[in-house]
């Protein structure tokens, strides 16, 4: 090996065991590596450059560790800047309290928006969440995600609920984005009941529209008999229904949830075009009318195959803007197929824009999209990594991907996809750290994948005594 590559090396390894004891808290050993990694800066010029290839310092992981004498150490005798956000997300309160003593500022956004508060809502932190109010932090600071009631509404965090309404967080706030996200709906779409009650009691709307969607048509589709009649009880309209007129009562039966559709049955106006009005009539002719719709989607995917292009390489094609114009034309058509629920011809449309323009990654993420609603896995996953190659630093590409392969773990051909999808989803994290839908993801997966160990060693030969 060439001297360069040799010094590099042991440069790395210094830096790594530096970086550890970071995140150690050996405050001794800290310091000798630092001396050693010292090319005449001075000890807090070295500490402050050393960083690891994501650009975080070793206050950042002294930090996230809790490791306070070290946080004191190096803010006060170093004076190096504070990372109070990493502290934060781990919820070590007396650290982030002595960083703020120290003059960090709490309320001091990420990239995204998201504040500490966020972090530790999100988290159910609750004792965090309520040193950082106390310091001043405005409970309804807006972040891409939303305010930190919709972070700790969407991850269930009822204690932190609690805590932000008994401050007066709005419950009416809205993400800034064309979703217009809410707390009732995150909380609605985690399915966690202690939250969506605390928040239908503080006078949240419970017939909001979220995009096409009704916190009761999103607990139809999740098939919560205990958020729905929570919802009922607090004036949800069971008759509002999806643009193509969906009801919630026939999302629900779709979903299989027998004892959703007794809760909305008494409650909702009759459906035509249903010849038995009652619980069995309802599921049998919506599971009926869903498989119709299934097979007819299989037969546009067969008829489409042949037209599915090669993932692209690395050498792109040149695309004319002629091209490209043809590609947003298809690319709009396939929109408003997926907006009806039609995948098979949105999928032909995407593949058609695709055709035009195959350097565009948002193609094939939509095109992924389509396929999983269809459960095509296996062609969702080459769609997902096609747009990857393009896309490499697009955390959506790495849900798309993670969301793919979530759904190859149920097939018995496919063991062990759990590994990848949690892999995918961490990959996606750490593009957006502030992200909740990966997030949420990425620890579902994880969790997955400890079931399976855990039903691997039990089931293991190797095992038995």
């Amino acid at each position: 090996m060439a001297p360069d590559a040799t010094d590099a090396l042991a440069v790395r390894e210094k830096v790594n065991k530096f970086l550890k004891a970071a995140c150690s808290g050996d405050i001794e050993l800290f310091k000798k590596l630092a001396k050693q990694l010292d090319d005449g800066k001075g000890l807090a010029g070295t500490v402050a450059d050393v960083k690891d290839g994501n650009k975080r310092g070793a206050l950042i992981f002294a930090a996230r560790e809790g490791k306070i004498e070290l946080c004191k150490y190096l803010v006060e005798e170093l004076k190096v800047r504070t990372p109070l956000l990493h502290a934060a997300r781990e919820g070590h309160t007396a650290t982030v309290q002595y960083l703020i003593e120290q003059g960090a500022d709490p309320a001091i956004p990420s990239a995204s928006g998201a504040t500490a508060l966020h972090h530790a809502a999100g988290n159910g932190h609750v004792e965090l969440v309520k040193l950082l109010l106390s310091k001043g932090v405005d409970v309804d600071l807006q972040s891409e995600a939303g305010t930190p009631l919709m972070w700790a509404a969407g991850f269930g965090q009822e204690k932190a609920v609690k805590v932000l309404l008994e401050h007066h967080a709005n419950v009416h706030a809205q993400t800034k984005d064309e979703n217009n996200v809410c707390p009732l709906v995150s909380a609605v779409a985690t399915d966690s009941l202690p939250c969506v009650e605390l928040l239908a009691k503080a006078g949240a709307d419970v017939n909001v529209r979220t995009g096409d969607a009704t916190p009761l048509l999103i607990a139809a589709h999740n098939g919560s008999a205990g958020v729905i009649n929570c919802l009922l009880q607090a004036g949800a309209d069971p008759n509002l229904a999806e643009e193509d007129g969906t009801k919630p009562i026939q999302v629900a039966a779709a979903s299989g949830s027998r004892e959703a559709v007794e809760a909305l049955l008494p409650v909702t106006e009759r459906i035509q075009s249903v010849p038995e009005w009652s619980v069995d009539g309802v599921i049998e002719f919506v599971q009926s009318e869903y498989k119709r719709e299934q097979e007819r989607a299989e037969a546009g995917r067969k008829a489409n195959k042949s037209r599915e292009p090669i993932i692209p390489k690395k050498d792109l094609p040149e695309v004319s803007p002629e091209a490209k114009k043809r590609a947003a034309d298809a690319k709009a058509r396939g929109d408003e197929a997926f907006k009806r629920n039609d995948f098979a011809t949105a999928i032909d449309a995407y593949t058609q824009a695709i055709d035009f323009d195959p350097t565009d990654g948002t193609l094939f993420s939509n095109r992924s999209l389509c396929w999983l609603h269809l459960g095509q896995a296996e062609r969702a996953l080459s769609d997902a990594r096609a747009c990857r190659e393009l896309r490499p630093d697009w955390a959506k590409g790495c849900y798309r991907e993670g969301a793919a392969l979530r759904l190859l773990q149920a097939c018995p051909s496919s063991p062990g996809r759990f590994e990848e999808a949690a892999n995918a989803f961490y990959e996606g994290v750490q593009i957006n750290p502030d992200n909740m839908e990966l997030v949420t993801a990425f620890r579902e997966a994880v969790e997955a994948g400890r079931k399976v160990h855990a039903t691997n060693k039990f089931n293991s030969p190797s095992s038995l005594s």
